[in-house]
């Protein structure tokens, strides 16, 4: 492996014991007061370590494939390459960012389940042979562009929660999958696994063991075809939750070793994206407007606080749905604002709704909480924002992209040294940071874009 992008522009803080997230997201605040206050991220990088160690005790022999399409931030897929995760991508582009990491074509896998001819034919020439297919146009599409392909079949699953009934679904049915095997085998196709989705909001652990049973059929089936399968990858949906990660492991593992037991050969991976990133990433934002009225009807179920005459408060921050919670048009936001100044214990909350830059009628980051009366100049806080903030953004209304500030602390260092996985290459993107001090702009904590 190549070790590092060479052409990264970033630098990783490296905390002293006495510093805290905290601290580094004070010092971005005071240094963005004074210099344009700008959006920015905190990302702790050492949580990536600790999610992986926490996986590999927890998870192992489970092979993690991190999907690239929920964080492409440089410092994420660098440390999560230096670790010897796997890297699932969506897109030619991402394809050749992981590449440029040095990282074995054997450890990426193109999951796209609608791919474009071109992609493919790139995937061809980098060697990226592994790919998902759910339909028979898909396969016949690959067999044309990709002869060297080795195909995990998705298949559906049962979960289907009110929160997802208007999302797309995909994977085929156990009775399809027959059918593509025909079609694979008169093509000349390589089938050499199953692929599974189960989605973090799915509250029924069973629907694993059902997944997991109609993975064996596929496995069966493919037996008759003289295919010879050896991966069975089951998807993402960790919510990152050491908890949720221990229930799944404690449902799969039983019907693992009976079904994929270690001398059967075959492969087990995952696609744990939320799970590594989420927790990672904070983002700073700054009110830009306040709109306060006195008359507004609040929406169902929020009550108001004292006098029915308290005014009810708008706050447009710099960014939005255009930007880092484009997450939010397609699902709920997983975190709550924080008020960065100190207040009162005791001082009053009002209803507050807050809106992106934009003026447009979908960027509405939280449609009501209740909040002390801010002003134009404060600082939210917003906690959980690593997955799906940070890939390619729009570029709507003048966005501009947050900047991101890394850090890691020493434990967290020394870890990665203790397992002989911090390279020379690496260390030169680490720089000391000293607790309680204030960042100036001259000060070497530099930024990606």
């Amino acid at each position: 492996m190549k070790g590092f992008l060479e052409d990264a522009n970033y630098s990783i803080g490296l905390l002293d014991e006495g510093a805290t997230l905290a601290d580094v997201i004070d010092n971005c605040i005071y240094e963005h007061t004074h210099t344009g206050k700008k959006a920015f991220y905190v990302g702790d990088l050492g949580k990536l370590v600790r999610n992986n160690t926490q996986w590999q005790n927890v998870m192992a022999p489970i092979k993690p494939f991190y999907p690239v399409r929920c964080n492409s931030a440089p410092g994420v897929l660098e440390i999560l390459g230096t670790l010897g995760v796997g890297f699932a991508c969506s897109s030619k582009s991402e394809m050749a960012l992981v590449q440029e990491l040095g990282i074995s074509p054997e450890n990426i896998i193109y999951t796209n389940p609608c791919k474009q001819a071109s992609q493919i034919k790139y995937a061809a020439k980098a060697g990226i042979n592994i790919m998902t297919c759910d339909n028979d146009t898909e396969l016949k599409k690959i067999s044309r562009n990709h002869p060297n392909a080795k195909l995990l079949l998705h298949i559906a699953t049962e979960d289907i929660t009110a929160d997802e009934e208007m999302n797309m679904k995909f994977g085929t049915t156990l009775k399809n999958c027959r059918h593509l095997m025909e079609c694979a085998k008169e093509l000349g196709v390589q089938i050499v696994g199953v692929k599974f989705h189960v989605s973090g909001s799915c509250k029924d652990l069973q629907t694993y063991i059902h997944a997991i049973s109609d993975a064996r059929c596929v496995f069966d089936m493919a037996e008759e075809f003289g295919f010879k399968m050896n991966m069975l990858d089951i998807g993402g949906g960790f919510t990152g939750s050491e908890l949720q990660l221990e229930e799944v492991n404690h449902v799969i593992r039983p019907l693992l070793d009976v079904y994929f037991p270690k001398e059967s050969g075959v492969n087990v991976i995952a696609e744990p994206g939320y799970y590594y990133v989420s927790s990672a990433f904070t983002l700073a934002v700054n009110i830009i407007a306040k709109k306060t009225e006195y008359d507004k009807l609040l929406p169902s179920g929020v009550e108001q606080t004292g006098n029915d005459d308290e005014p009810v408060f708008t706050y447009y921050i710099n960014d939005g749905v255009y930007g880092s919670f484009a997450s939010k048009l397609s699902e709920k936001l997983n975190t709550i604002p924080e008020v960065h100044k100190k207040y009162k214990e005791d001082e009053p909350l009002f209803a507050s709704s807050l809106w992106g830059p934009s003026c447009d009628e979908l960027d509405q980051i939280v449609e009501n909480c209740l909040l002390p009366e801010l002003s134009v100049g404060d600082w939210l806080i917003f906690d959980n924002m690593g997955s799906g903030t940070l890939g390619e953004q729009s570029t709507f209304n003048d966005y501009q992209r947050p900047l991101i500030y890394y850090t890691m602390s020493f434990s967290d260092w020394d870890e990665m040294q203790d397992a002989g996985i911090a390279s020379d290459t690496l260390m030169k993107n680490f720089f000391f940071v000293p607790s309680c001090i204030q960042l100036s702009p001259e000060d070497r904590f530099s930024t990606a874009a």
